[in-house]
């Protein structure tokens, strides 16, 4: 069961649209993604690299390239360390190549998920030492390595924190909350409460991104060279599931524009090995095709390796690693569908799937593949959901949630039970001893405020709109609003009373249905739908007429051009 629900925001729609030259619906989207006034409404639909915000404003970052420029000037060492996943990966190879062209002596760890766990340990902090170390730089991490980093600092290292996750706190008796920094020498986050900084979902890479553009303004170096790693900036925004608007928004639009020809080696070697070279590359292709392949290596091999084919300079090599890349994110995928199968098995067989949030325990599988379960889960169950599994050192897990659950909130109300935790709202790492697991599946489902009415996944339709409305021009419109994800999702029209004429299942699984329909005008129009193919025909096989949540879109075939609609869902 779904809900359906139109969003009703308020605007004079037929003046914004007269002022943008522009449809009153596409004004209407625009105001459902809360995106109001001249300015910001010219920034969402022709924003450029002119709109970003100075990189000055970042708290700390005035000290951050000091402390670089005078690393490089002293001859100092410097330690990159980074994380496994796309974000990090692409952070760290943006603070390398950043680093290198102001002239440091740097180098990079990134953590092996398995030996080494998530961000700053202890012993990585010895082993810069023992490295000597004199400046570590992180990134995608570190601002919750409180400990950690007073080692450092004890050993005698300066230490510098570039992140966007959450600033770790302490919750009062009065309920009021105390934040926990780092004691590094910098710590260049936009989530701080005292950052001046307009915008606070960067990404990972794409703090490092200011970092490396303020560093290349102290240092005088042409903007043209930052301008370079934006592709690599779109890649960790879309692939760590940012939301896609405001300062992120023109990231991805500028980075996707060079992703058509990419200037690293390594990107455009993946983008061959994935087939997307002669496809006009969007959101959907770095989130599901191009991301999935870099994720792959810190699954299942070594984060080294995604890193590895960034920095390829021969074209032999990045096609290479390229290939391996592909090959380990196919092992992936059939390792994931035996592991969601697993976890469904063990949910449905244990009366779990009926708690409210779920807590799945699955020994014996690949840590690395626990968030991808969770997430499938989330999908099935539309509840938030815990997938845990035996580590070396206890239980690690990840997290996936829904819309009205905050993860990271929730998981601070069960701290006692766990040995690290972080992450955002709707997602988290979390590890604990394997004694705790089932209290923390108690604990976790106590303090869960979820009402059964959130437990019903919603469906959001922009504009109630008759087939009728679409014409070509409004499709060509529409794109405008692109890239559409997490954020700026895909525009979503509803139709009742639409008459399926005719119906046909085709491909190997089943999964796409074509169709004709007609709507209460008469007019008819080429329609599919993507999901359980059987299923959608009985249905329709059963009713006269349905009401349907749709999107238009002009399909390309053999060099024709179609109108066609592409139904999302029905009842």
């Amino acid at each position: 069961m779904e809900r359906w629900v139109v969003t009703a925001k308020r605007a004079d729609f037929q003046a914004i649209g007269q002022r943008f030259q522009i449809d009153p619906v596409t004004a209407r989207i625009i105001r459902n993604r809360d995106v109001t006034g001249e300015e910001a409404i010219e920034q969402y639909l022709n924003g450029s690299l002119e709109d970003l915000y100075d990189p000055w404003l970042m708290k700390d970052m005035e000290k951050a390239a000091d402390m670089i420029v005078s690393a490089v000037e002293q001859k100092k060492k410097i330690r990159i360390i980074g994380d496994y996943d796309i974000d990090g990966v692409m952070s760290t190879y943006i603070l390398l190549t950043g680093l290198c062209r102001a002239g440091a002596i740097v180098d990079t760890y990134i953590p092996d998920r398995i030996q080494d766990g998530y961000g700053m340990h202890e012993h990585l902090v010895r082993r810069a030492f023992e490295d000597q170390v004199d400046l570590i730089v992180t990134c995608d991490n570190g601002i919750a390595a409180y400990r950690e980093i007073s080692l450092a600092k004890e050993l005698g290292m300066q230490v510098l924190v570039t992140d966007h996750h959450s600033i770790p706190y302490e919750e009062r008796e009065d309920g009021s909350r105390v934040s926990i920094l780092p004691p590094a020498d910098a710590v260049v986050n936009p989530k701080q409460e005292d950052c001046r900084y307009p915008f606070r979902e960067l990404c990972g890479a794409a703090v490092a991104y200011k970092l490396v553009t303020a560093l290349y303004q102290k240092c005088g170096i042409d903007s043209a060279e930052h301008e370079k790693l934006l592709e690599l900036v779109a890649i960790a925004t879309v692939g760590d599931v940012m939301d896609l608007l405001g300062e992120n928004r023109i990231l991805v639009k500028e980075g996707l524009k060079r992703l058509q020809n990419p200037v690293n080696p390594g990107i455009r070697a993946l983008v061959e090995a994935t087939g997307l070279q002669d496809k006009t590359i969007n959101a959907y292709h770095i989130g599901f095709v191009l991301g999935p392949c870099i994720n792959a290596s810190g699954r299942l091999d070594t984060a080294q390796r995604s890193l590895s084919l960034l920095k390829a300079s021969d074209r032999a090599e990045a096609v290479r690693i390229a290939g391996d890349l592909v090959a380990i994110n196919e092992s992936r995928k059939a390792m994931t569908a035996d592991g969601v199968e697993q976890a469904v098995n063990t949910l449905e067989t244990s009366g779990l799937q009926k708690d409210r949030v779920l807590v799945v325990y699955l020994p014996d599988c690949h840590e690395s593949l626990a968030g991808i379960i969770a997430g499938r889960l989330r999908e099935r169950y539309y509840k938030p959901v815990f997938v845990l599994t035996r580590g070396e050192k206890g239980v690690k897990g990840s997290g996936r949630s829904i819309e009205a659950y905050s993860m990271y909130d929730e998981l601070i109300k069960c701290k006692e039970l766990l040995t690290q935790f972080g992450g955002h709202p709707m997602a988290a790492g979390l590890s604990m001893p394997e004694e705790h697991v089932e209290l923390f599946r108690r604990k976790i489902n106590e303090v869960c405020t979820l009402t059964e009415r959130e437990l019903i996944p919603k469906v959001t339709i922009d504009v109630p709109m008759p087939l009728s409305y679409v014409k070509p021009s409004l499709v060509q419109e529409l794109e405008m609003l692109e890239p559409f994800g997490k954020g700026n999702p895909r525009p979503l029209f509803a139709q009742k009373d639409v008459r399926i004429l005719s119906a046909r299942v085709v491909g190997k699984n089943r999964n796409v249905v074509q169709m004709k329909v007609m709507d209460e005008t008469g007019s008819m129009w080429p329609a599919v739908y993507f999901g359980e193919g059987d299923k959608f025909c009985e249905f329709a096989s059963q009713k006269e007429i349905v009401s349907i949540v749709y999107y238009p879109q002009l399909h390309v075939w053999q060099g024709s051009e179609t109108l066609r609609i592409t139904i999302q869902n029905y009842q």
